[in-house]
């Protein structure tokens, strides 16, 4: 018998992929982001002398916990144990930008992607929250992933 899926023209093709016959193997992406801001704001952020308080160490647990959470924000990503995620910034002074960058890695039967692109998105974010009573012209630029390996891929370089 031909049974039809039900619903929604378009969503019956709508499922979460089946990934119990991939190996596990170790995965890891790295995604990175820009949080642009005026000069003034940056050399703030760079001092410590925003007023709500460390504003990169706030944004830094808020990617790890981002990252964690990436299966209840994302529909179909599947619950992962992550081993590692780890969030860094970098000041550029040419473009008054604030780099962030998050690295995760796990052993499973998927990929990381999109933990390490949440990873990122939720600190430049979290960036942004802090720092927008001093800077409401803020902007997020430029989140992307940048490599990841493992699995039948093995490695992609992005960039």
């Amino acid at each position: 018998m031909n049974e039809q899926k039900t619903g929604q023209p378009g969503m019956s093709q709508v499922h979460m992929v089946d990934t119990s016959t991939k190996p596990i193997t170790l995965r890891e992406a790295t995604a990175r982001g820009m949080v642009r801001m005026q000069r003034e704001t940056m050399e703030m952020l760079r001092l410590g002398r925003v007023p709500k308080g460390d504003v990169l160490a706030v944004a830094r647990v808020a990617g790890i916990m981002a990252a964690k959470q990436t299966p209840q924000l994302i529909p179909l990503c599947h619950p992962l144990v992550l081993d590692e995620v780890a969030v860094d910034f970098v000041f550029d002074s040419l473009t008054n930008a604030v780099g962030v960058s998050a690295t995760v890695k796990c052993t499973g039967r998927t990929g990381v992607e999109m933990e390490a692109l949440v990873a990122v998105t939720v600190s430049a974010l979290t960036i942004y929250d802090m720092c927008k009573p001093i800077d409401p012209a803020m902007k997020l630029d430029n989140i992307r992933l940048v490599r990841k390996s493992g699995g039948k891929s093995r490695t992609v370089v992005l960039e």
